[in-house]
């Protein structure tokens, strides 16, 4: 299979669509590629949510095996969506509004819509975003609600992606992005936590 092959597929449910430009885009050799994406073909807009995330979980399976975990990170980081919108209005209003790192923050803190439960910055200096309080008896993903058992953490960097675009331009700053935790990786024990560093 060829590269102008794998970036040309029509996958009826979308997120199969974005998945395989996003490792069209990364280089990804063909046959690796292909090897990934094996099956999505068959997964279609009406297909269950469990059919959906069955396919999902196998993918990130396949990714883990035959991709480096920076080229994993940075494909789903890739998949990253709703990065604009009200979303990308209300970042750009943050670093217009404020100037210090402090404020952005302490305003990020605020934009629920955008970062979910809480922006804070930890004692190390990387900035923490957490999709959830602490505390609650189970966590749900909202992309992948009807997954079973744990699915890689590889997947998560697509949320992850979204944080962290949302939040560079709220800060002003380049950022590198580690998903510390995920309710998909964990079953629903743990929320989902992102954590970034400013790239100097």
């Amino acid at each position: 299979m060829n590269q102008k092959v794998i970036q040309m597929a029509e996958y009826e449910y979308g997120r199969m669509t974005v998945l395989a430009h996003a490792l069209a885009k990364a280089g990804i050799d063909n046959e690796i590629a292909a090897r990934i994406m094996e099956g999505g073909e068959k997964i279609l807009k009406s297909s269950s949510s469990k059919k959906k995330a069955e396919w999902m979980k196998s993918a990130m399976d396949r990714m883990d095996m035959l991709l480096d975990e920076e080229t994993r990170h940075a494909v789903r980081e890739g998949c990253a969506c709703c990065l604009k919108g009200k979303r990308q209005e209300i970042t750009k209003e943050i670093a217009a509004k404020y100037e210090t790192l402090d404020e952005r923050i302490a305003a990020s803190n605020e934009a629920k819509y955008v970062f979910g439960d809480s922006v804070t910055m930890l004692d190390d200096g990387q900035i923490l975003v957490r999709f959830a309080p602490e505390g609650l008896e189970s966590y749900r993903c909202v992309c992948i609600p009807q997954a079973n058992g744990p699915v890689s953490i590889t997947y998560c960097y697509c949320c992850g992606g979204h944080a962290k675009h949302h939040l560079q331009t709220a800060l002003g700053c380049k950022l590198s992005l580690t998903v510390r935790s995920s309710a998909l990786a964990s079953e629903g024990k743990e929320s989902c936590t992102f954590l970034f560093k400013i790239v100097e």
